[in-house]
């Protein structure tokens, strides 16, 4: 959860730490005080997002698992990557349904369904086939959460390298040719569903 908030929204991240967290003497200070400090800004975080419980809830929900890291948590981890991988997984999926439901108790009922609690199948007709839309995408994410991506990249490099201008070719391919590929993928996308409304309008 530490990696991930200083990979996720770092302009508002960077905000809260220069102008809360540093200014009430962020970790230079007694282990207790440092815990109050984060406790401020994640509240803060949350109360940023919406005057409601559950983005307060939601801010508080990631400052607990960020003391539990600091405290021993995330020395385990680092040792296990595939379980930090999962862990991270849970927690931040949690994390949004607490975001999204205004109405907690209706939050709990969807937490439920998400591990079989409330009777109903874990997957149904509907899910069957949502899940063959996205079959492609799902194959894509799942080669982009691995090293494999990477480590295919560094073999081509490596095999080009004397080659200056096959090498000048692959790096207009790899920083402008798929990137714009890419851009013009997820527009689509988002072209292609039919609602798509952005999520800071709500707040």
């Amino acid at each position: 959860v530490t990696e991930f908030w200083r990979r996720w929204h770092m302009s508002l991240g960077t905000f809260f730490r220069d102008y809360v967290y540093i200014p009430l003497g962020g970790s230079r200070c007694s282990f207790l005080r440092s815990m109050f400090n984060t406790f401020v800004v994640w509240a803060l975080t949350g109360l940023w997002h919406g005057a409601s419980w559950n983005f307060v809830i939601w801010g508080l929900w990631f400052f607990v698992f960020l003391m539990i890291e600091r405290l021993f948590l995330k020395r385990i981890l680092e040792n296990v990557p595939v379980l930090s991988n999962i862990y991270l997984i849970v927690v931040v999926m949690l994390g949004w349904v607490i975001f999204r439901f205004t109405n907690l108790e209706l939050g709990m009922t969807l937490v439920k369904s998400l591990f079989g609690l409330n009777g109903n199948p874990l997957s149904d007709f509907l899910v069957s086939i949502e899940f063959d839309s996205h079959i492609y995408l799902l194959i894509v994410s799942v080669i982009a959460a691995t090293p494999l991506a990477r480590i295919l990249r560094f073999q081509v490099e490596r095999r080009i390298c004397g080659n200056r201008a096959l090498y000048s070719i692959w790096q207009i391919i790899f920083y402008s040719v798929i990137p714009v590929v890419l851009l013009l993928l997820s527009t689509a996308s988002l072209v292609g569903d039919s609602y798509n409304p952005f999520i800071y309008f709500q707040f």
